[in-house]
């Protein structure tokens, strides 16, 4: 039986343009969704509101009671949430020795004004007049007032957290 090769021709080649289909096709899909991507990252953009604040606490104890108003905040946090005070989160540093008598939260308020309500509402709600009262004692003193640093922020334009 005889065949006729010259009727096929040699398919020399052909996986050299399989190479370049391929890479035209992983090409052309990146682009799309590059674009896509680009779009839908647009739609989602979120940018920081002008009047939202973080309120940054430092409480400096009394030497040894940073535990003392660590166990009273675990109590006074449920009066701060009844009154719409969110609470970022509470922390007692560990590392450092000029830190060990501090205790720092940080507190988030859709304004300066409405974080000026709040405390207060919490100042005048007998609920939480027994912790303030019970903080006294643990706080240090400078002069007649107490050691408290009170810090206003706003997020920056790139923070994750707006």
């Amino acid at each position: 039986m005889q065949t006729n090769d010259q009727l096929i021709p040699p398919m020399r080649g052909r996986s050299e343009f399989n190479r370049w289909g391929i890479f035209c096709a992983v090409l052309i899909s990146f682009a799309a969704g590059s674009l896509v991507n680009v779009g839908l990252t647009h739609l989602k953009q979120v940018s920081a509101d002008a009047n939202h604040v973080f309120e940054l606490m430092i409480y400096h104890t009394n030497p040894g009671k940073a535990a003392d108003l660590e166990d009273l905040f675990r109590g006074d946090s449920k009066v701060m949430a009844q009154h719409g005070i969110k609470v970022v989160g509470f922390w007692v540093p560990n590392e450092s020795p000029e830190w060990k008598d501090t205790f720092v939260y940080i507190l988030d308020f859709p304004s300066r004004d409405d974080a000026k309500k709040r405390w207060a509402e919490l100042r005048d709600d007998p609920a939480g007049r027994p912790y303030i009262e019970a903080a006294k004692p643990i706080l240090e003193k400078v002069g007649d007032k107490f050691h408290v640093d009170e810090i206003f922020m706003r997020p920056s334009d790139f923070s994750p957290m707006k």
